[in-house]
């Protein structure tokens, strides 16, 4: 057997022992959650707030944390898009291969590491800074911060995949750069950029760290940019940290509704970039 067979066949396993080991991780994840999780779940789960003693065993639901987490990942996703999209369209169409573009592409990439916890101090000093307390708003703008690294790398990474006959087609034809950026990359690269977004909504909303100290917490829907707001991440940390165990147990239940909205999100964004991959030219 030749060398470059043996090598193959050495990664070859290499990559099935990593798919084994992440599907088993998985799907061990999947089975704790939805184990735990199933017979704690009932409709008043979703449809009530917290109740007086609700975490001392009693009556009510995490309808509060469901809308808050919406509102708070909505927000920052809908805000950071407003950032994301130009920087990646500016990356791909006005400097693209050059030294800036590598530079700031590296920062993204720092940007994308840096754990969450941190967004969520730095987040808060600015908070503290311009005397605003724990909100909605100082979520949203938090959840920003984290979500454009990710967002705009996921976008810049797709619209290089553009071949780059259509974008010297349309500057043949007298079109300026800013109508090849919209007209053409945006257009054939749509897919990838709903993709994008929803990844990036994906992470936001069931991030906790980044909402622990700028969003607060409470019993309420949320009804005000400058007041608290629930997340389901914190009510699922706040419900394992008591000694009650039908608590406990409701905890579990609020992940599996967490792990739904993640696994919705994922599949919406599979279903619109197949629909948009449409008129897309091959």
């Amino acid at each position: 057997m030749k060398k470059r067979h043996i090598e193959e066949a050495i990664m070859l396993l290499l990559m099935r022992a990593a798919f084994i080991l992440v599907s088993f991780c998985l799907a061990f994840i999947l089975f704790t959650v939805i184990s735990k999780g199933l017979p704690a779940l009932n409709w008043a789960m979703i449809t009530e707030v917290p109740k007086g003693g609700y975490y001392l065993g009693k009556e009510g639901g995490v309808l509060n944390a469901i809308l808050g987490s919406l509102c708070l990942a909505g927000g920052g996703t809908l805000l950071a898009a407003l950032f994301s999209l130009p920087l990646a369209l500016y990356l791909k169409t006005y400097v693209h291969n050059q030294r800036w573009a590598a530079v700031v592409r590296l920062a993204l990439d720092v940007l994308w590491g840096i754990p969450s916890i941190v967004y969520g101090a730095f987040g808060f000093i600015l908070m503290l800074a311009i005397g605003m307390r724990a909100s909605l708003l100082g979520g949203v703008i938090t959840l920003t911060l984290l979500e454009v690294p990710i967002m705009t790398r996921g976008m810049d990474e797709v619209m290089r995949m553009l071949p780059a006959e259509l974008e010297q087609a349309a500057l043949a034809l007298g079109a300026t750069r800013l109508e090849t950026a919209l007209h053409v990359v945006t257009r054939q690269m749509l897919p990838g950029i709903v993709t994008a977004v929803l990844l990036a909504f994906g992470r936001g909303i069931g991030d906790a760290a980044a909402v622990l100290f700028t969003a607060g917490y409470t019993d309420r829907l949320p009804n005000a940019l400058l007041r608290p707001v629930a997340s389901l991440p914190l009510a699922i940390y706040f419900q394992l940290g008591t000694a009650f165990p039908a608590v406990q147990r409701r905890a579990y239940a609020s992940a599996l509704i967490l792990t739904i909205l993640v696994l919705a999100t994922s599949l919406t964004s599979r279903w619109l970039a197949r629909r948009l991959s449409r008129n897309v030219i091959k």
